[in-house]
């Protein structure tokens, strides 16, 4: 990563102020996570390569591995995704020369199961991460998710935990967060249900995996995103019956640059604040309906951009069976890295009900890592804002005042220039903020009084000259983090500019 210095005169200016007592909720790791699904070549040629040259004994790439521990993704979601609806988790255990190949009907690929739940687990323990289990509701149901649990987490004496005991892994996974299926509302989804339906099927199915462990933390899904016809209706109605089984729900949502419109897509953290917004109106209503004291969290376990719209050269739906295809290998711009960095900053700004997200996906398919076979790794530019937060990010998330200008938009109208949160762990702050503008440079004064704090620690910007600038197989670092110059603490305030269409993070003690 090659770190330059830009200087750039502002034009407009703006003003955060940072208030020690407007506490969001106190940092959960969990809301830096990812997301690994048997996708195109995220799982095969992408975290697993056997002969390649940095592979280890399970045939994991350690490349991979380090640039993971970089990226500082901290709970994995797995195995999908679309892929779980037909997945079959006693395919992917025991003796790799007997495990059957199947066909996945969600990415139309196979599926070597070369790759499986005991071998996942040992990679998580590589870079540090925490598993997040999604269990079969398409086209399985209560008893597979129940012997799922039994493999993974019972200690030992009974026929799946001393499977699992001769399958080398001694000490159970201790998988403390599950997901009940993937996007049932989809007609995409293999098994896909009606609300009443999935609802039903959740709530048994939580209740009987409860029974086995009351401490597990349950995920149910919501909407595959906020544009679908029954968004609102769906969370409504899997909730009265899920409520009190269930301690998540879920939420997925993609943004991409649409017909050229940059100004409207700078601005997409607007429609995920209205999905938090609308997700919680509901769960809250149906707990007041039942007179519940609990709080439903959300779980954002699908985020990123993706150019769905986009036309690919990459067979997602072919004629052929074939092998780990390269499928939604979308290579990421300047632009599209200062979203992600905007879309953190909403989910941080909500993290008192978003408490947990995941990255979809960490390697090649719509991902921050992309890699080569038998070649390099490398860092897209949504790498950057996604690492840079995830380390700096600590204590408690403070919600600050913003005094900006705003912009026209032709999707959601007036958009405010910049966008900010603010953690603090009571001696360490840090301070991240957009600038939307694709014009001026924004002077940014923000009031840190309040922390106590009196140097600049760090102080980091992605931006570049040309906002559709990429990192790609031929240019590996084409762009990267840069300093910001100038960016100065005086007596509680702390000044500094803003390029625009830019992320920045400052780092204060």
């Amino acid at each position: 990563m090659t770190i330059t210095t830009t200087t750039t005169a502002p034009t407009a200016t703006a003003r955060v102020s940072v208030d020690r007592e407007a506490v969001v909720a106190p940092i959960d790791r969990r809301i830096f996570g990812s997301f690994v699904e048997h996708l195109g070549r995220c799982v095969y040629d992408g975290i697993y390569e056997p002969s390649h040259p940095t592979a280890n004994e399970d045939g994991f790439r350690l490349d991979v591995v380090d640039l993971v521990r970089e990226l500082g993704s901290t709970t994995i979601r797995y195995p999908g995704g679309n892929f779980v609806s037909g997945f079959r988790w006693e395919d992917s255990v025991g003796p790799r020369d007997r495990r059957p190949v199947r066909r996945d009907l969600a990415w139309h690929s196979l599926e070597t199961n070369q790759v499986g739940v005991d071998e996942f687990s040992r990679w998580l323990k590589l870079t540090g991460s925490e598993l997040m289990m999604a269990v079969n509701l398409g086209t399985r149901g209560i008893e597979a998710a129940l012997d799922l649990l039994e493999y993974c987490n019972h200690p030992s004496g009974t026929t799946l935990s001393d499977q699992r005991i001769a399958n080398g892994s001694v000490e159970p996974h201790g998988i403390r967060m599950w997901c009940l299926g993937n996007e049932m509302d989809g007609p995409w989804q293999t098994g896909y249900m009606t609300a009443d339906d999935y609802g039903k099927l959740a709530a048994r199915t939580a209740q009987a995996m409860k029974a086995a462990d009351r401490d597990l933390e349950l995920v149910v899904c919501g909407s595959s995103g906020s544009a679908m016809p029954t968004f609102g209706d769906w969370e409504r109605t899997v909730l009265e019956h899920a409520y009190d089984h269930v301690d998540f729900i879920s939420c997925h949502a993609y943004y991409q640059e649409r017909g050229g419109d940059l100004a409207s897509y700078l601005a997409s953290s607007l429609d995920m604040q209205y999905f938090i917004e609308t997700v919680v109106s509901t769960a809250d209503h149906v707990g007041n309906k039942l007179k519940s004291s609990k709080k439903i969290k959300l779980s954002f376990d699908e985020w990123n951009i993706w150019y769905l719209d986009e036309h690919r050269e990459s067979d997602e739906v072919n004629a052929e069976w074939r092998y780990a295809p390269r499928q939604l290998e979308d290579v990421y711009s300047v632009a599209d890295a200062v979203v992600l960095g905007n879309l953190m900053i909403t989910l941080l700004k909500n993290h008192d009900r978003v408490a947990s997200a995941s990255l979809a996906q960490l390697v090649n398919v719509i991902a921050p890592i992309m890699t080569e076979p038998g070649g390099a790794a490398w860092r897209q530019t949504t790498f950057f804002p996604f690492s840079v937060t995830s380390r700096l990010a600590r204590g408690e998330v403070l919600k600050p005042r913003i005094d900006a200008g705003s912009y026209e938009t032709a999707v959601y109208g007036d958009a405010p220039l910049v966008d900010s949160v603010v953690t603090f762990d009571g001696s360490a702050a840090a301070v991240f903020l957009v600038n939307r503008s694709q014009t001026e440079a924004i002077e940014v004064t923000v009031d840190v009084s309040e922390l106590g704090v009196a140097t600049v620690a760090e102080a980091l910007t992605l931006w570049d000259d040309d906002v559709y600038a990429k990192n790609t197989l031929a240019d590996q670092e084409r762009v990267g983090l840069k300093s910001l110059d100038g960016v100065v603490l005086d007596d509680g305030t702390l000044t500094v500019t803003l390029p625009p269409v830019s992320w920045s993070a400052i780092a204060l003690a």
